[in-house]
């Protein structure tokens, strides 16, 4: 999950802000730590948050920052105490439970992961990061069924290309070919260029008996820089 969620994590962040701080000098400390982290510089940014924490001990947005940069730097557990605590300080910290919910993913904790996106939810309904990662831990757990509700619910909220994709891959592995087709499609309709996308639609196009149209996806695949393309096209396309 942390390389999925990294870009929209840092995103969230910058609403934590707008939770006060007790001491302005921690929020400052608090500033200079997300800045530090816009710049994947979340090593260098947890001594910032420290210091915010500190001064001002039930400064939660510093507790659920510092977990963020934690997950970024592969501590999991150490993450998930941080978020803890800012749990403990705010019981409706809706991004809190989201965060533990990642790092708990992240550990292969799928059932807790699944409680705090729903925790999240409960409190946040239109929390569409929440639908979509329990969504995508729902595929884990083969709960395509589930996992494509809670892709449509993302989809109601705030659609995007990696929810089109996503639920194209669920839609495959329930043998929905023709829905599958569809939201590749549209995710290759708001990004072109990705490679991914075209490889997987031409292995749903093989799976239809398209075999012309999956080699020309894998095709345009190679052709964006997708090397495995190229395999898939000696193993399936020639003659």
């Amino acid at each position: 999950m942390k390389q999925k969620i990294s870009l929209s994590l840092l995103f969230f962040l910058i609403f934590t802000l707008s939770l006060l701080a007790q001491n302005k000098e921690a929020e400052e400390y608090l500033n200079i730590g997300v800045n530090i982290s816009h710049h994947s510089q979340y090593k260098e940014a947890i001594p910032y948050y420290n210091k915010a924490i500190k001064i001002s001990p039930n400064y939660a947005a510093a507790y659920v920052n510092r977990g963020f940069a934690k997950i970024m730097l592969d501590d999991f557990y150490g993450a998930i105490q941080d978020f803890n605590i800012a749990i403990e300080i705010n019981p409706n910290y809706s991004d809190a439970y989201y965060f533990r919910g990642g790092a708990k993913d992240d550990l292969k904790d799928y059932h807790g992961a699944i409680q705090d996106y729903n925790r999240a939810i409960e409190i946040n309904p239109n929390y569409s990061d929440a639908y979509y990662f329990r969504g995508g831990i729902k595929d884990k757990l083969n709960d395509y069924r589930g996992a494509i509700l809670d892709f449509n619910k993302t989809i109601e909220i705030d659609s995007n290309f990696n929810v089109y994709n996503s639920r194209g891959l669920v839609k495959d592995k329930l043998k929905d070919y023709h829905g599958a087709i569809q939201d590749y499609n549209r995710a290759i309709e708001i990004i072109p260029d990705d490679a991914n996308t075209y490889i997987n639609r031409g292995v749903t196009k093989m799976s239809m008996g398209d075999k012309e149209g999956a080699c020309l996806d894998w095709s345009k695949a190679g052709e964006l820089g997708n090397s495995d393309a190229y395999e898939m096209i000696k193993k399936y396309c020639e003659e």
